[in-house]
């Protein structure tokens, strides 16, 4: 069974960093894509950045520049550095994966089956 638990979330102020690690367990597909999703009260979920087994990576143009998608295989852990946060970066942060979505739906959530259970991040002016 595919597990993903998210960690690092909290509480900072505008232009402060954060680090959040999605842990994988279960997974046995020899590929991947892995994303992270946010959502925000009132809103709908939405793809902020997206790493595949070959190495490419995707970001929502909100946060390039500022975000980065890495995964130490090793470990089995997923992160998002996410760098000069705003406000508006406030939101429910998802870690998600599929063995395979083809690169126009990397950052679509239906396209993901494995979900973890979210992690908060609020960011104050």
């Amino acid at each position: 069974q595919v597990q993903l638990v998210e960690s690092g979330g909290g509480s900072v102020q505008a232009g402060g960093s954060l680090r959040l690690s999605c842990a994988v367990s279960g997974y046995t597909y020899s590929r991947y894509c892995m994303g992270w999703f946010r959502q925000a009260p009132g809103k709908e979920r939405e793809g902020v950045a997206a790493i595949v087994s070959d190495g490419w990576t995707s970001y929502a143009d909100s946060v390039k520049g500022r975000f980065t998608v890495s995964k130490d295989n090793a470990k089995n852990t997923l992160y998002l550095q996410m760098n000069s946060l705003k406000p508006e970066d406030t939101a429910m942060y998802y870690c998600a994966a599929e063995p395979y979505i083809r690169a126009q739906k990397w950052l679509a959530p239906p396209e993901y089956r494995f979900w973890g259970q979210g992690t908060q991040v609020t960011v104050s002016s």
